[in-house]
Formats: structure tokens, sequence, C-alpha cells
């Protein structure tokens, strides 16, 4: 693993992906840790400096950001993180909801596999790891996503940066971390007995945790 002088940050060798996507996850560590505060600007000369990289990777990974609504960029200003609102974090759960409850009516998880992350997020509770947490809960989500087999839906959902907006969502609207793993396990009887009102019940477990 390199270190760089990032606040703890540290980045993989870049072996597996492209640079731009070790950049990009830079990046969002960043945002997640609090480094770059929302209205703070980030210097793409300086970043890519620290990074021992040129700025044209840096540059592409800031403006996939920005496709997340993560930044906002000006001419002769650079890129800057935005700042969140209530009602940003509303839109996302809004969308991510409908494509939910969407997928529930094109397939159906594996309910073994739903049980498995439903463990995974006890175990994180249990030992205090908010990441773990975001990182299982989403999984979890995932998991029912990709069962609809409809590719569109899934990319569409990817894109939403799901994790990045769980993130940033407890870091500056919730006065403290929120387990949510017993709020997962009604999903998961309700896919168990093939219930017909489990899309809705998602969309209603999704917004619940909007703002």
């Amino acid at each position: 693993m390199i270190d760089h002088p990032m606040k703890g940050l540290s980045v993989e060798p870049v072996v597996r992906s492209p640079l731009r996507e070790e950049i990009r996850k830079v990046l969002l560590d960043g945002l997640i840790s609090g480094r770059w505060e929302p209205g703070e600007r980030i210097v793409e000369r300086r970043l890519a400096a620290e990074l021992q990289v040129s700025q044209a990777p840096v540059r592409e990974a800031l403006r996939e950001l920005e496709t997340l609504r993560l930044v906002e960029s000006a001419p002769n200003k650079g890129a800057r993180v935005r700042g969140f609102t209530p009602d940003d974090l509303r839109e996302v759960y809004q969308v991510r909801a409908g494509l939910e409850e969407t997928a529930t009516r094109l397939g159906r998880p594996s309910v073994a596999a739903l049980r498995a992350h439903v463990a995974r997020l006890h175990a994180a509770a249990a030992a205090g790891s908010l990441e773990d947490q975001v990182r299982h809960g989403v999984a979890f989500h995932r998991e029912i996503v990709a069962a609809s087999g409809n590719a569109l839906l899934v990319s569409v959902w990817e894109s939403l940066g799901v994790e990045v907006w769980t993130h940033v969502s407890i870091r500056l609207f919730r006065m403290r971390p929120h387990e949510n793993a017993a709020d997962h396990e009604p999903l998961v009887e309700a896919f168990d007995r093939d219930d017909p009102g489990v899309g809705r019940l998602l969309h209603d477990h999704v917004l619940a945790y909007a703002p």
C-alpha cells in the first residue's frame, strides 16, 4: 500500500484498475471522512502533486464526481464540494426508492443472501463500525437490485452513488450513527413469504432514511 500525506487516507497500488478510479476513490474517501467540507475547493494541481500523478486523471475523476452531484465546477474557479442540503439527499432517496421498488417487480433476490447481509450488519453494529454498517447495508440493497436482471436499472442505481450519499447523510444530517440492522429484517421476511407488498415495503424503508 502506498501512503500519501492525506490525513490518513491511502491509495492501493495501481495494478488492477485505471488510475482515474484510484483517484476517484481517494476523492470519495476524502468527502466521506470530512477532509473536504461542503463549499471547500479541491485544488486539482495540489492533489495531483500529493498523489504524484499528472493533473489529467485528477480532472477526469472530478468530472465523474460532478455527475454524482458531489462536486461542482466553474470556469477559472476549479472544483468545489457542493453545499449539500436535505433536499439534495431527499431527491437521491426518492429516485433510489423508486428504482428498488421496480426491481422487486422484475425479480426476487436470494433470501439466504439477504439473511447473510443482515447478519453482517448486526456484526458491524456490535463492533461499532459505521463504515461496515454502511457497506453491508448497501450490499443488502444491491442484492435486491441485481436480482431484477435489468442491467439498465442496475446501472442507474449504481450511478446514484448510494454508499457515498449514505455516508454524507450520516455525517451531515444525523446527530449520531443510525444502527439499522433490525430495520432490514422485515424485508427479509417479506421476501421469504413472497409478500406481494414487498415492493412498497422496500420503498417506504428507503424513504425512512431521507431527512
